[in-house]
């Protein structure tokens, strides 16, 4: 499929006004190193980050991804919350009611939901653990499991690594997104000549490109530049400052041009019809 645009959203699904933990990396076709995007506050927030990329969209074919779960686990209990009988049955349905159990909070939180029962039964979050609360996965994380490193569990909003909290936010972030872009791979017209979001997981695609963090230090440029190459893109200069909190402008940098490798690859769009329900990570 060709884009001329290609973006990565290290995400974050904090409370706060801004988000110290989103990063945006933007390329476009070609060998080109990926640049991060500054805002114009001092930090995104995702009201802004949503506002910019909206623009972005309308004036390129754009690929953009997204680090957070776009649905939740289906296929294993049939239901995205089990015993709840007016349980969402597609992820259109379920953006849509994660959005309105949070409609008084601003900036696309999603947090909310955990004082929302029968609902925050089903979420291990910072209010309680939920007596529905289980490990479940999706088949993307099962899959990517198997290959190479599987993310959080979605329901799980606790400690280092969770998804959780970011992907409320994030689904509040899809149900505004539906009518303005392709969703992928919940939407069949993907091959049109509207922008397309995907999901995207960091640590898979530095992994994918046999590259790890080192102890206290993270991903050093020799390492960033080493994935990069993997992915058939030129080397960030020598005096590139990688920021963020946890190294969020490493994730971004990367995803951004893992993305644009795969786009190239039509076997990455053809994923299990399990995907309509569940979604699916990009690369996986």
């Amino acid at each position: 499929m060709d884009f001329d645009n290609f973006i990565a959203v290290d995400w974050s699904g904090d409370k706060s006004k801004f988000q110290k933990g989103i990063s945006v990396a933007q390329c476009p076709m070609g060998r080109y190193p990926p640049k991060i995007i500054k805002p114009e506050d001092r930090y995104w927030s995702r009201c802004s980050l949503i506002k910019w990329l909206l623009k972005e969209v309308t004036e390129k074919k754009t690929l953009i991804g997204f680090d957070f779960s776009f649905s939740y686990p289906f296929y294993d209990c049939f239901s995205y919350f089990p015993g709840i009988k007016d349980s969402p049955i597609s992820p259109y349905k379920l953006w849509e009611k994660i959005d309105n159990i949070n409609n008084k909070l601003g900036n696309f939180y999603g947090g909310g939901i955990w004082s929302k029962e029968p609902y925050s039964n089903y979420y291990n979050s910072p209010n309680l653990k939920g007596t529905l609360y289980k490990s479940r996965r999706r088949f993307t994380e099962i899959e990517a499991k198997n290959k190479i490193h599987s993310p959080s569990p979605t329901f799980n909003c606790v400690g280092p690594g969770a998804v959780g909290t970011g992907s409320l936010a994030g689904m509040r972030v899809l149900n505004f997104l539906k009518n303005k872009i392709n969703i992928w791979p919940f939407n069949n017209s993907i091959f049109q000549k509207k922008s397309v979001a995907v999901e995207i997981f960091p640590t898979y695609y530095f992994r994918y490109a046999r590259v790890k963090p080192e102890k206290n230090i993270g991903y050093a440029l020799d390492k960033i530049n080493q994935a990069l190459s993997h992915y058939g893109c030129n080397s960030l200069p020598k005096d590139i400052i990688i920021g963020g909190p946890d190294q969020d402008d490493a994730d971004a940098i990367v995803s951004a041009a893992a993305m644009r490798y795969f786009s190239n690859n039509r076997n990455c769009w053809n994923v299990p019809k399990v995907s309509k329900k569940e979604g699916w990570i990009f690369g996986v």
